[in-house]
Parts: C-alpha cells; structure tokens; sequence
C-alpha cells in the first residue's frame, strides 16, 4: 500500500490478517520485506507493516534532500492516517532511528518496542578515526589522486548513492538521537549481536541504561544482522516478550 505525503510516496508492505494487533517493522537502510520474511510470516496473530525506506524498494526518493526527520515524520503521518493502534514496532540498524523518533518526539503510542542493533549515536570508532586521519593525509599527500583515495575509503552504502542520497545519508549519520532515545517509557527490549561491527555492542549497553523500562538481550556470536543468524531464537524471544 501506497502514502503520498507531498513530493514522497511510501511504499508499506500491509499484510492484512483481520487481527486487532498490529506490527509496524521499520527496516534498516537498504532492507525491505525479503529481509524480514521469517518475521512477517512467524506472527501470524498480527497484522504486518513492513515499510519500504525512501529510496529503497517501492519507495521512491524525491529530488531533494532529506534529513531523518523526513523518514520519521511520513511514518507517523501513515500511521495517524490509517489509525493503526494497537501498535508493537520492531526497529533494525536505520529503523531505530526512526523508531526513536516517532516515540522520543511525536509521542506515537506503542505497547511494545523491539530494538535490534540499532544506530542514532554519533561518534566514530577509533578504527574509523584511524582511517580518516590516514585519509586525510593522503589526500595532502597525493591531491592528483584524490578520487582513486575517496574511492578507497568511502563506505559502499555511500558510494552507491546518487547526490541527494549521499546528502541525505550524511545529514542522517550525523545527528545524534540520544535525547529521543532517553525520552522512550514504553517497554522496551534490546537484541544486539556481541560481534556486530556496525553497531558495537557498547551501543547496545548504552541504550540498555538510556531507555528505563528496557531489557538487553545479546547473541555471543550474533554479528548485525542477528535477527537473520538466529532468527528462530529471536522470534521466540519477541513472541514472549509481545505476550509478557
């Protein structure tokens, strides 16, 4: 199903079971409904929204830049225009971003959060400041060859991206949603992979201690995408969880 907010159409993949519970699954960047079949297709007893990105999927990205709170204002506008209540989100990775958000600052009513190796908190890894300052003197070094060294060392989300996308992608990176996150009541539980190299597991343990009313759940071996490694464990855990 198709919502036109002004220049942005988001693509919401609707799985109608004529239930009166719904779950809302806000998809890391680049995801769509493949990714999350193993969810989608296991909670039977709820109706599945699973929302296509702009840019990604059925969701086509409009001549401009965008910021996160573009991503995060047209989901709260879909959900207040088809009245969805009854509400429990799933997050992953870009989704808790969203998710913080739409709860943090709109105040969306939910009864049950899920966040699973979520981003939103600025601040590099040394790792990555290592590469930036090697970076940085390259370029100092060696200005002839300056785009065979971006090309180096740019992420290759980035580099796939077309100009408003990779503006929009720094504008979204840099903003630091800690606050919204601190704001979140709801229930919350927390899945993190202890090998994720994206979203380091210190992030997980801060959300842990940022959002009162959460639990954290990590997999030893779980790596980003831990709800796709051990996506029998994790589907049982949210089941659980959705029931208290």
């Amino acid at each position: 199903m198709y919502y036109r907010y002004n220049d942005i159409n988001l693509y919401v993949e609707f799985i109608n079971r004529n239930k009166n519970k719904n779950i809302l699954i806000l998809p890391g960047w680049g995801e769509t409904f493949n990714t999350f079949y193993n969810i989608s297709s296991y909670f039977k007893n709820y109706n599945i929204y699973i929302v296509h990105n702009i840019g990604f999927g059925n969701s086509k990205f409009p001549n401009r830049d965008l910021t996160i709170y573009n991503y995060a204002y047209v989901v709260k506008e879909f959900i207040k225009h088809n009245n969805i209540n009854n509400l429990y989100v799933i997050a992953h990775s870009f989704g808790g971003r969203i998710a913080s958000i739409l709860i943090g600052k709109y105040n969306i009513k939910v009864k049950r959060l899920v966040l699973m190796d979520v981003a939103g908190f600025k601040g590099k890894s040394i790792k990555t400041k290592v590469k930036e300052i090697i970076y940085k003197v390259k370029i100092k070094l060696f200005k002839r060859k300056r785009k065979e060294i971006f090309l180096k060392y740019a992420s290759p989300d980035y580099k796939a991206l077309n100009e408003n996308m990779k503006n929009t992608f720094k504008n979204i990176v840099k903003e630091n949603l800690k606050k919204y996150y601190k704001k979140i009541k709801v229930d919350t539980l927390i899945i993190w992979g202890e090998k994720d190299s994206i979203t380091p597991i210190k992030d997980g343990k801060k959300l842990n201690k940022l959002i009162k009313n959460s639990s954290l759940i990590s997999f030893k071996d779980g790596s980003h995408f831990t709800y796709l490694e051990y996506f029998y464990n994790v589907n049982k855990i949210i089941e659980c969880y959705f029931k208290d």
